[in-house]
């Protein structure tokens, strides 16, 4: 195999009308193939006529904004639950938008509100009768007659959203000043359709010199709803996954000549809980996703071939408005992409990207975003930031995910010119770039090797949700640290739904189930472990062999004398409080870390496990349960044999690499495969293996800011190699 050239190509490079000298610098210096703009910026003929392919960003629902002025009613729209009121007389009313951003929201008031609207008393649960309240349009109100003092009243109505979720944002975090304030057009309507296509066949025709329309994304938004205190409450429900936006009386009415029933605002609104994806979804809710992505697919498909027919490529931005798209689908195919492109900012968020079917080009879109703050609203590259160092950080935790799974392409975006002031951010990105095109030669060449079992992660969502929960990381849910370890381990992880599980039972080569989050999430399951199968299956395969394990509330779905539905295989249950009456087994308890078991053989000596939010109130069955960690007399890390199989349960779970070698070891023992562990295995936990076997090469990576020496079991399990690796380093040696 000839030399792979790492100082060129597999880059996309935000350019900057204004600071061309500056963009055809970085272009060479970085190896860009191709330069794009992005939101806010654009392309000068020096740039675009350069010689480089162009990408060209595009928002179609935020495209038409003269004519969505003039068409309010062609805005997107959804339900929301106006805040509680308590009644304190036989009358009650109701300010519909009051604790909501006015600038982002105004009442639909045309659209029939006895058909589409619902009152709650939500201290009994039952609806109002509508012929006890009524709506004032003008004020903006709904009055409810004989309401009882004490209880709670709420409202669900339909609400157009006035601006657009990302311009909103861009706007208040990053002052975007006098800029227009965008809204997104509803894709359903007809007249839309038609508005929509006739603009993006001008706009291909008017871009001659753009090879790759980047569709940002398709045509609705995440769920984002804004308090009027946007300091304080900016975000009064937010999630990633969630399909409250593209809810309107046409879709509803063609969804129930679809499905042959009707929904009501409940089932999106679920008393202010909405339909988050931490939780889990009704099989009404579900249906409803697929009629939406059904829509998104059909509409998306015209956009597409007309860009096609144009002659050049179409790529999708997962993030923003990805509803509807669901690049895991078995059917995202049906599109006809050219790529896919995800911002990343860790590693799960990189497998995520990598798992799409259906494109040819998987790119990432890295951090930091060249804007002057952070998401977060931290400094960047502005006074007080460190984008240097935010670039390493982000870039060692997706590399882990990098080296794991092929990815085709990296790239940045934004405002170019703000790196201007960082020639160590300049340089950094050279050293990305060319570690990159490395990395991507070695999977050219073959898989990187796993372990000699796979993983399944049990969930509600399944495939569905693969490598993510609901969004970029937040530290705190366990399911998501959960995945960032496992998304730079050598481990062969597929993602499965209860409903898949019931069907055809756990998938052939799977020799470990892990199941974990808080009581009633998607993540443990919620309601779906109220299927006796699910618990049938589980515990039979498990007696023949198969390994557990449970992490935070895993099976939770309470019964009387019972919380996890798993208890009799994990060796332990949960008190709630229930059990003031009940005797409890004494387990030994351990002192400090029992560092001789094989799960816990990299934890130092005497360190207290740090497994971020724990569950409280754990009581082991009997002597078959070993506590190897405990706090306050409750077990936090145990092992358990059951049948010819195993389980191992953690109480939380945190990412650090200290858990990720921990949770490592903790499957190859629950899969009975603590003989094969070590091959291929970096000793030091800062630092992790990977072996390509077609192309002969060891990658070993620094994870820590700090330099690292480790030692790395070869494929004989005996052989070692002794490896040096500077702070954020990488080594690639020939084994």
């Amino acid at each position: 195999m000839d030399s792979p050239d790492l100082s060129f190509g597999d880059f996309t490079l935000p350019g900057e009308a204004g600071h061309e000298q500056l963009t055809l610098r970085l272009a060479q210096q970085w190896g860009a193939d191709t330069i794009r703009d992005s939101d806010g910026t654009q392309l000068s003929p020096a740039i675009v006529q350069s010689g480089h392919a162009i990408y060209s960003t595009l928002c179609l629902v935020r495209s038409v904004q003269p004519w969505a002025r003039e068409h309010r009613d062609q805005l997107q729209q959804n339900f929301l639950m106006s805040f509680p009121v308590v009644a304190e007389k036989t009358q009650t009313t109701i300010t519909l938008l009051a604790g909501y951003f006015t600038e982002q929201f105004s009442v639909n008031a045309k659209a029939s509100p006895k058909r589409w609207w619902q009152v709650f008393d939500r201290t009994t649960g039952a609806e109002v009768p509508k012929a006890r309240w009524r709506f004032n349009a003008p004020k903006g109100t709904v009055t409810i007659e004989r309401t009882q003092a004490g209880h709670t009243y709420t409202v669900n109505f339909l609400a157009f959203r006035l601006w657009e979720e990302i311009s909103m944002y861009n706007h208040l975090t990053n002052h975007w000043g006098d800029r227009e304030h965008l809204a997104a057009v509803d894709p359903m309507q007809p007249a839309t359709q038609k508005v929509l296509l006739t603009f993006l066949a001008r706009w291909l025709t008017e871009h001659p010199d753009t090879n790759v329309v980047r569709f940002t994304s398709m045509f609705y938004n995440f769920a984002w709803f804004w308090g009027a205190d946007h300091q304080r409450l900016r975000d009064v429900y937010s999630d990633w996954g969630d399909y409250a936006m593209t809810v309107s009386p046409r879709a509803l009415v063609a969804f129930e000549k679809h499905a042959g029933y009707a929904l009501c605002s409940e089932d999106f609104v679920h008393g202010g809980l909405y339909n988050s994806t931490h939780n889990a979804p009704s099989r009404r809710y579900r249906d409803y996703m697929a009629f939406v992505h059904d829509f998104v697919i059909k509409f998306g498909r015209q956009c597409i071939d007309l860009v096609h027919r144009h002659g050049k490529k179409a790529y999708v931005f997962y993030d923003d408005h990805w509803i509807g798209v669901e690049p895991t689908s078995p059917r995202f195919r049906e599109f006809g992409f050219d790529g896919l492109i995800k911002c990343v900012f860790n590693a799960f968020e990189v497998r995520l990207c990598a798992h799409a079917r259906g494109v040819a080009t998987h790119e990432l879109r890295l951090h930091p975003y060249l804007f002057p703050t952070g998401l977060k609203g931290e400094p960047t590259f502005k006074a007080g930031g460190n984008p240097t160092l935010d670039a390493k950080n982000f870039w060692i935790d997706a590399r882990r995910g990098i080296v794991r799974a092929p990815i085709d392409r990296i790239g940045l975006g934004g405002y170019l010119s703000l790196v201007e002031p960082f020639p160590d951010f300049q340089q950094y990105i050279t050293e990305v770039a060319r570690e990159f095109r490395l990395l991507k030669s070695l999977h050219a060449r073959g898989r990187p090797w796993t372990a000699p079992f796979k993983v399944a992660v049990l969930t509600a969502w399944g495939d569905l949700r693969a490598w993510t929960c609901s969004g970029h990381f937040t530290a705190g849910v366990q399911l998501y640290d959960v995945l960032e370890s496992l998304a730079g381990l050598a481990l062969d992880v597929q993602f499965i739904s209860f409903d898949d599980l019931v069907a055809q039972g756990v998938p052939a080569g799977v020799e470990v189930v892990i199941n974990g989050g808080r009581a009633g999430s998607a993540w443990s399951g919620g309601h779906c472990w109220a299927d006796p199968r699910v618990e049938a299956i589980l515990t039979h395969w498990v007696q023949r062999g198969g390994g557990v394990v449970g992490i935070g509330e895993p099976s939770a779905w309470p019964q009387p004398g019972r919380q996890f539905r798993l208890a009799s295989v994990f060796g332990l249950d949960r008190d709630r409080g229930e059990r003031l009456a009940n005797g409890k087994f004494k387990f030994t308890k351990p002192a400090g870390i029992i560092g001789t078991h094989f799960i816990t053989t990299d934890t130092p000596v005497g360190t207290a496990l740090d497994l971020g939010h724990d569950t409280d109130g754990l009581f082991v069955l009997g002597a078959g349960t070993q506590v190897l960690a405990e706090n306050n007399g409750s077990p936090r890390l145990t092992t358990h044999a059951f049948g010819r199989g195993r389980s191992v349960y953690l109480s939380g779970f945190k990412f650090t690499y200290n858990n990720t070698r921990l949770l490592h070891r903790a499957l190859f023992w629950a899969a009975s495969r603590e003989d094969q562990w070590g091959v291929w295995q970096s000793e030091n936990v800062r630092t992790e293996a990977t072996w390509f076997a077609k192309a002969q090469k060891l990658v070993v990576l620094n994870n820590a800011g700090s330099p690292q020496h480790t030692v790395v079991t070869l494929a004989d399990g005996s052989s070692r190699q002794k490896v040096a690796l500077k702070a954020h380093g990488i080594a690639v040696l020939d084994v």
